[in-house]
C-alpha cells in the first residue's frame, strides 16, 4: 500500500472524509486523495515521491507557484519577530496601500482570514448600510459557505432561493434571490418586482466555480446600472481574479467599478487572508465606527501580511499578466486541438490565466449549460492525467491555473499527457 493510502486511511479516522475540505475527498472523480509533502515551482512532490505538473496552485493563490523564495523569506523574517499580536501592526497598512494602488474602488478596507468570510462580511454590510434585506446571487457561482449563499434557484418566477445544504433554514434562503449568470434581462426583471428590497448584488466578475465562465457583453455594466438606478450595492466577489486577471482584477480589465470588493487567495501569498473594502462612506459603517459589527483574532497576521506584500510588490513590478495569458491560451487551445480529431465533445473556456476543460460540445455560458457538462468524462480524464504526473481540479467545474513559475516543457509534458489521455476516453 501506498503512503498516501496509509494517511488517507488514518486521516478518515480522525477527520471527516479524512479532509478538511470537501473536495479535496476525491468524490467527484474516484479513488483515493493524493496527499501531498512538497510544492517547488509548478511542481508539487507526493508524500511516495511522485512529481506532478501543479495546475490546481491550491485553488489559485499561487500565482508565482510553489514556495517562490522572496515570499518565503518575508513570511519567515516575520514569523521570527512573533507569529501573531492580536494588535495592529505596521504591515496591515502596507498591505494595504498596495491593495488600494491596484483596486481604487477600496477607498477603505478590512482584512479577514478567509474569501468566505470577506464575502459573508461584506454582505452584511451592505444590508446594514441599505437597511434592505434581499441579496441577488447567481447560479454557479460561489462565496463561500455562510448560510444565505448556499442556495440554489427556485422553481417560481421570483427566483427565492432554496438551502444547498442541510443546516440553512429556508428562512434564510429565501431571503436571496437567485439568477442565471449572463442573463441581463432576468436582472432587470427581479429589479423591477424586488428592487426597494434589495440589499446588493453578489458576482464574481468572471465565474471561477462553475468552471471558468466568462462575462457576456454588458452584462457587468447591466449589474451596474441596475444596482445605482434602485439604491443597491455591487459587490464583486475577486476572491480568485483579484490580482489574477490584472493588477487590479476584473473591475479594472471590464471597466466596471463596484462598491464593495472582496478579495482572497493571492492578496495572501498563500497564506490564509481575505479582505473586503470600497467606498469610504460605506466602510465607515463598519465597528467600530458605525453599527455593522465584524471581528476576527488573526485578522491582520502579520506572517499573513508579510507574504501578502512580498506577492503584491512581486506583481506590480514584473506585471506577468500578458505572459500567462499567452502561456494558458497556447495550453487551450492545445487541449482544443487535440480533442477535435478523436471526436470528443470538449469546450475549453478561458479568461486570462483561468481555464477550464469542459467535458460538452455547447458552449458554457452560465452555471445550468456548466452542469450540462460530462462530469464521469472529466473524472476519467483528471484520473488519465494524474498517472501521467499532470494535476488539474478533482472536479469538473473548478478552475485550472497557470502559474508564472511553469516553463514551456510542462506545458509539452501536460499535452502530451492530454492527448494519451484523451486516446483512453
Amino acid at each position: 500500500m501506498s503512503k498516501s493510502k496509509e494517511l488517507y486511511r488514518r486521516a478518515q479516522t480522525l477527520l471527516v472524509a479524512g479532509v478538511n475540505s470537501p473536495v479535496r475527498a476525491f468524490h467527484a472523480v474516484g479513488g483515493a486523495p493524493i496527499f501531498m509533502a512538497r510544492g517547488r515551482g509548478s511542481e508539487m512532490v507526493d508524500v511516495d515521491g511522485k512529481r506532478y505538473v501543479d495546475y490546481l496552485g491550491s485553488w489559485g493563490p499561487l500565482i508565482f507557484g510553489h514556495a517562490p523564495p522572496p515570499i518565503i523569506a518575508a513570511a519567515e523574517k516575520a514569523l521570527r519577530l512573533g507569529a501573531t499580536f492580536g494588535t495592529p501592526v505596521e504591515s496591515e497598512a502596507r498591505l494595504a496601500e498596495l491593495v488600494r494602488a491596484a483596486f481604487p474602488s477600496m477607498e477603505l478596507m478590512r482584512f479577514v482570514s478567509s474569501g468566505t468570510e470577506a464575502c459573508m462580511a461584506a454582505l452584511r454590510l451592505a444590508r446594514g448600510y441599505t437597511g434592505r434585506r434581499l441579496i441577488v446571487k447567481f447560479a454557479g457561482c460561489y462565496h463561500g459557505h455562510s448560510d444565505g449563499l448556499l442556495v440554489s434557484a427556485g422553481s417560481g418566477a421570483a427566483t427565492f432561493g432554496h438551502p444547498t445544504s442541510a443546516g440553512v433554514p429556508r428562512e434564510i434562503a429565501r431571503l436571496t434571490l437567485v439568477l442565471p449568470y449572463n442573463d441581463a434581462t432576468r436582472v432587470r426583471k427581479a429589479f423591477r418586482s424586488h428592487g426597494r428590497d434589495i440589499a446588493a448584488v453578489i458576482v464574481e466578475p468572471v465565474a471561477g466555480n462553475m468552471g471558468v465562465v466568462p462575462p457576456e457583453k454588458q452584462f457587468l455594466r447591466v449589474l451596474r446600472e441596475e444596482t445605482k438606478r434602485h439604491g443597491a450595492l455591487l459587490v464583486f466577489d475577486e476572491v480568485i481574479t483579484g490580482f489574477r486577471l490584472a493588477w487590479g482584477g476584473a473591475q479594472t480589465v471590464y471597466g466596471v467599478r463596484p462598491d464593495l470588493t472582496c478579495l482572497g487567495k493571492i492578496v495572501g501569498g498563500g497564506f490564509p487572508v481575505g479582505a473586503f473594502g470600497g467606498a469610504a462612506k460605506i466602510m465607515r459603517r463598519l465597528a467600530p465606527l458605525g453599527p455593522v459589527y465584524q471581528a476576527g483574532t488573526l485578522s491582520g497576521n502579520p506572517v499573513a501580511m508579510a507574504a501578502g506584500i512580498a506577492t503584491l510588490e512581486l506583481l506590480r513590478r514584473t506585471r506577468p499578466y500578458a505572459s500567462l495569458a499567452r502561456q494558458t491560451a497556447r495550453l487551450s487551445a492545445g487541449i482544443g486541438a487535440l480533442a477535435a480529431p478523436r471526436g470528443l465533445a470538449v469546450t475549453v473556456n478561458r479568461v486570462g490565466s483561468m481555464f477550464t476543460v469542459f467535458f460538452t460540445d455547447r458552449p458554457v455560458r452560465d452555471g445550468f449549460s456548466a452542469m450540462r457538462s460530462d462530469a464521469r468524462r472529466y473524472a476519467r480524464f483528471f484520473q488519465g492525467l494524474l498517472k501521467r504526473g499532470v494535476y488539474f481540479p478533482p472536479a469538473q467545474l473548478e478552475a485550472a491555473f497557470v502559474s508564472c513559475a511553469h516553463t514551456a516543457a510542462d506545458l509539452e509534458k501536460t499535452l502530451t499527457a492530454v492527448a494519451e489521455t484523451f486516446e483512453e476516453l
